[in-house]
């Protein structure tokens, strides 16, 4: 079984956003506003997907190689360069909700839109900025001989049942 890594395509730059926890940092491409809304029903014969429009960007300096977005409050939709080809846990990074942006944790199988929300004081990003983390999901329970046990982070084994 290959590393994690190999399992995300798209990586900007390897040795920035490879973890030590075995996750992979995620860059953002693109930022979408969210113009008109979407529809979805019960059955999904009447799916209508929103109107998105991709946000400006402007140079901080003219030398930038990379431009800017500058989000007011609001949701937006963030687009990565990465791909994924497995399974894996997405959540923000600690240094995007330090800056009072925030996107739902959850499980994926492949990278698509995420809605991003800005608190009030907005947030400026810089294309290729590392806002999400995606981990690898690790089943956290073993057969140890004839018990079906739980090993957590911390070293900790908890025998869940016999097994019969």
């Amino acid at each position: 079984m290959g590393s994690f890594v190999e399992a995300v395509d798209g990586i900007v730059h390897k040795p920035t956003q490879t973890r030590d926890d075995g996750g992979v940092d995620i860059t953002v491409s693109e930022i979408y506003n969210i113009q008109q809304p979407g529809q979805l029903d019960f059955g999904g014969g009447e799916i209508e997907p929103a109107d998105l429009q991709p946000h400006s960007k402007q140079r901080h300096n003219e030398s930038d190689r990379y431009q800017w977005w500058h989000l007011d409050e609001g949701t937006y939709l963030i687009e990565y360069n990465e791909s994924l080809s497995t399974k894996a846990d997405l959540q923000p990074r600690a240094e995007i909700l330090q800056q009072g942006a925030s996107h739902p944790s959850i499980r994926v199988e492949s990278l698509s839109l995420i809605p991003l929300s800005v608190s009030a004081a907005g947030i400026r990003l810089k294309e290729n900025a590392r806002v999400s983390v995606i981990l690898p999901i690790e089943w956290p329970y073993r057969i140890d001989g004839s018990h079906l046990c739980r090993y957590f982070t911390n070293g900790a084994i908890d025998r869940v049942s016999p097994l019969e």
